[in-house]
């Protein structure tokens, strides 16, 4: 069903993906497409395609400012995102409130790393915040859309986070997954929750 749903999605999104890689070539230098390392089914590494919605020097930016916003560094390291990212661009913002910068991992989809509906993908040291539930993150393949995407999304904190995860994977159900992915494109094309 996965790979149906992607291919589906690849053919029918083809144009709107030109045209944003058109659109961050022509606003701000550096690749079209960003790879992060994440962590996946198993424990197994996998590179996260995005859209890139950063400047390319993005961890110095960071470093410098969350250097001069003390304040800021103890929200980085609970939450793991910042509501004023200094990082992203000015079409980055928009791609990041539409979920537009995620559309790339429907590649990740067919190359089955991730899945459609799933936890959220989650780098090595995020791990560590889910203590110990981090064998039920591991037990599933990440989503491009999960319950916490239509549950909140970046209004909710780390820990209701890893809680909606860990919900997730025991209540796991096709026709849960089909409700999430109905809940996802209100959520996604109101921008509800996202910075």
């Amino acid at each position: 069903m996965d790979i149906a749903i992607a291919s589906l999605a690849l053919l029918l999104l083809s144009p709107l993906l030109l045209m944003v890689a058109v659109a961050i070539k022509a606003t701000s230098r550096g690749p079209v497409l960003f790879g992060h390392t994440r962590i996946g089914h198993d424990g197994q590494a996998f590179r996260c395609l995005k859209f890139r919605s950063m400047v390319v020097n993005g961890d110095e930016v960071l470093d410098q400012y969350l250097a001069q916003n003390p304040k800021e560094q103890h929200v980085w390291k609970t939450e793991r995102k910042l509501k004023h990212d200094p990082r992203v661009t000015r079409l980055g913002h928009v791609l990041r409130a539409y979920s537009v910068d995620e559309l790339p991992q429907i590649l990740n989809v067919l190359s089955g790393s991730m899945s459609i509906v799933g936890p959220r993908p989650v780098t090595r040291d995020e791990l560590k915040l889910y203590g110990d539930s981090v064998a039920s993150y591991l037990s599933a393949r990440p989503g491009i859309t999960g319950l916490w995407q239509v549950s909140g999304r970046s209004d909710l904190g780390y820990d209701e986070r890893v809680s909606l995860d860990v919900s997730y994977v025991h209540g796991w159900s096709l026709k849960r997954d089909l409700g999430i992915v109905l809940k996802t494109v209100p959520v996604v094309l109101g921008a509800r929750g996202s910075y």
